[in-house]
């Protein structure tokens, strides 16, 4: 088993102190990108490694999570779908393991917290809108995530830069800002906005501990700002990724296409994870959120997660999507979590220092 460096915090925040990691950064919970290896290299390097649960059976999250364990004794933490019908399967999973964090996608039910909070979990809910802050913060979550427009995967259409300062007024809770970070400055502007940390994805996704094959991440370096789209035509909702052919033809096709499409990506879902037709259908309408969606699309809503493992796990990014946030554009490298958070800490500093007045 691996651990941290017993260094103190350079950066010591109410995230540090809730979670007890060394530094106020988090690796998010992505699909099919945050496993074992990424959360364990995140958290030996200090920062808060969170798993991505909902692309895993029950038995595949118990055996993940051991796995962490195996590698590093720094905190970790377990992402989980609220929504999902086994959610209470999954929480006794990370009461029984001990695991120190439980975050969620969607706002988890007040019962859902009592109970995490009761076994000593950390619940750390993400939200994209003020009004959701203050209903988790209500319900006794510990701390909240709050995810711009910028952020990769499913997004608001509300910037980071004015998220974040409204929910950090609303509640009395910790505040990790998401969505634009990358690196030193970026953390020292959470700071200054009140936030507590950032949590950072498609930057995590860009390292040398991604399992991400290497000819998808390649794809990801050569992306310019531009090439980093919102569209709605994959599960109905608004779906920050890079653009390509398949998200072209996506946006292209017409509803026969889009259904066939649909209902072949849903027969592959089935056969991997084992739920049921109706159990299917159910998770996409879960998912639509009060939109008005088609069939096809509550079919893609249910099995989006096999549209990004074609792409971040098989290497399939012509048949596969790629969720990323904007800064992409931005990143030019692939470093190992640990030069990673040694980096941003560094690069941190300097920003300090160079402000005026700065001793």
């Amino acid at each position: 088993m691996t651990g941290p460096a017993a260094s103190p915090s350079v950066f010591p925040t109410a995230l540090t102190e809730l979670t007890g990691v060394r530094h106020p950064i988090v690796q998010t919970g992505m699909g099919w990108v945050a496993g074992p290896r990424l959360v364990s290299a995140s958290a030996n390097a200090g920062a808060l490694g969170i798993l991505a649960s909902a692309t895993m059976t029950v038995d595949q999250l118990r055996s993940a999570v051991r796995e962490v364990k195996s590698r590093t004794d720094a905190p970790f933490g377990v992402n989980l779908r609220a929504d999902a019908g086994d959610a209470g399967e999954r929480v006794r999973i990370i009461v029984e393991e001990g695991v120190r964090v439980a975050s969620f996608a969607l706002a988890p039910s007040k019962d859902l917290i009592a109970r995490l909070k009761d076994a000593g979990v950390v619940v750390i809910p993400s939200i994209g809108a003020r009004r959701h802050a203050e209903k988790v913060a209500a319900w006794g979550a510990d701390a909240v995530m709050v995810q711009g427009g910028e952020g990769g995967g499913h997004t608001g259409e509300v910037a980071t830069t004015v998220l974040l300062p409204q929910v950090v007024d609303a509640v009395d809770i910790p505040v990790i800002a998401a969505g634009g970070f990358h690196d030193g400055r970026g953390l020292v502007a959470a700071l200054a906005y009140g936030a507590a940390g950032i949590g950072m994805g498609t930057r995590f996704l860009l390292t040398s501990d991604s399992t991400v094959p290497d000819a998808v991440k390649a794809k990801y370096l050569a992306a310019t700002v531009k090439d980093v789209t919102v569209t709605t035509q994959v599960d109905g909702l608004p779906h920050r990724m890079l653009r390509t052919e398949m998200v072209d033809s996506l946006e292209r096709s017409g509803r026969a296409a889009s259904l066939l499409r649909a209902l072949r990506h849903a027969s592959a879902f089935r056969r991997e994870s084992g739920v049921s037709w109706p159990q299917l259908v159910r998770d996409g309408m879960a998912m639509k959120h009060g939109k008005e969606l088609t069939w096809s699309q509550v079919l893609l809503a249910a099995n989006t997660p096999m549209l990004l493992k074609a792409s971040l796990v098989e290497g399939r990014t012509d048949i596969g999507v790629m969720a990323s946030g904007q800064v992409a554009g931005l990143i030019e490298d692939l470093p190992s979590c640990e030069e990673l958070i040694e980096r941003i800490l560094d690069e941190a500093r300097a920003a300090l220092k160079s402000l005026p007045g700065a001793g």
